[in-house]
């Protein structure tokens, strides 16, 4: 059985994070391994939450692993809190990283033009470097233009330019970059991706749906992570994971008695499976 690594917070109510990941992950018939950096009592769109901090757990949990051998088939990181937090996740990157395994970085750190709170250009050049040391990286709009240290440009940009944006990104040393939230016209939406070793594009878009859910971008990079792992191309990962992300939002959206801080993702797991032909 394939075993990835993902890294990120624990928010116990919120589906987002590693409460996404995990079952996503599980999911496609692959071992999720946990590395919590934090654990929040919900996540923070919630009007209150507690935070606990296990950024010192995180070497102590590394070492352990080196001792007993553990491999994994892929890394993938999500939101991370800190900048040591992002010079830890290098380290792992650089014990546990080899040429056969895939690492997948998520920068998860802002949206619709702004930075997360709590987070500066700093974090966002720091981000950029541990992009540079991925395989595939998964980055919005927002992210890259931050990354990239350019203006944010919200819409009515041309393919050209997303073209031109994912190759600056691959210049950051990524292999592949898949920009989400991509969209040239109103009815749909997608993601565009570059790889950056075969030198081809590739893109994918479903129907625009006009609602907005938390997580949905935890959803996205985790169904890419588990089609990656199981031998799916760039392209065909991509497809996998838009499709099931549109899918979760309509089954949320189908389902009048749903929760406003996530999607029921969980709904479309006969979806994803047979979409992978795993049933």
């Amino acid at each position: 059985m394939k075993r990835i690594l993902t890294i990120q917070d624990i928010s116990c109510v919120g589906k987002c994070s590693l409460t996404v990941a995990l079952p996503i992950i599980s999911a496609f018939g692959v071992e999720a391994a946990v590395l919590p950096t934090a654990v929040l009592s919900n996540h923070t769109a919630f009007k209150s939450f507690t935070f606990r901090d296990l950024t010192d757990d995180i070497p102590g949990i590394a070492e352990e692993w080196k001792k007993e051998g553990i491999t994994f088939d892929a890394i993938y990181t999500g939101y991370l809190g800190s900048i040591r937090q992002i010079d830890l996740v290098s380290d792992i990157f650089r014990d546990f990283g080899t040429a056969e395994n895939l690492i997948i970085v998520d920068p998860a750190m802002a949206d619709n033009g702004k930075l997360y709170k709590g987070f500066d250009q700093a974090f966002a050049d720091k981000m950029a470097t541990l992009c540079g040391k991925a395989d595939i990286i998964v980055p919005n709009l927002t992210e890259a233009a931050f990354m990239l240290n350019e203006p944010y440009i919200a819409g009515g940009y041309s393919e050209d330019y997303i073209k031109e944006t994912l190759k600056k990104l691959t210049g950051l040393g990524a292999k592949t970059a898949v920009l989400t939230g991509v969209t040239f016209e109103k009815s749909k939406l997608g993601a565009y991706g570059y790889d950056s070793v075969k030198n081809e594009f590739f893109s994918y878009f479903r129907e625009y749906l006009p609602v907005a859910f938390h997580g949905t971008g935890d959803v996205f990079a985790s169904a890419l992570c588990g089609a990656a792992a199981l031998g799916r191309n760039q392209k065909e990962s991509t497809e996998v994971a838009v499709d099931f992300t549109v899918e979760s939002i309509i089954k949320t959206m189908n389902n009048p008695a749903h929760n406003w801080y996530g999607v029921d993702f969980e709904a479309a797991f006969p979806f994803l499976m047979k979409k992978m032909g795993l049933v």
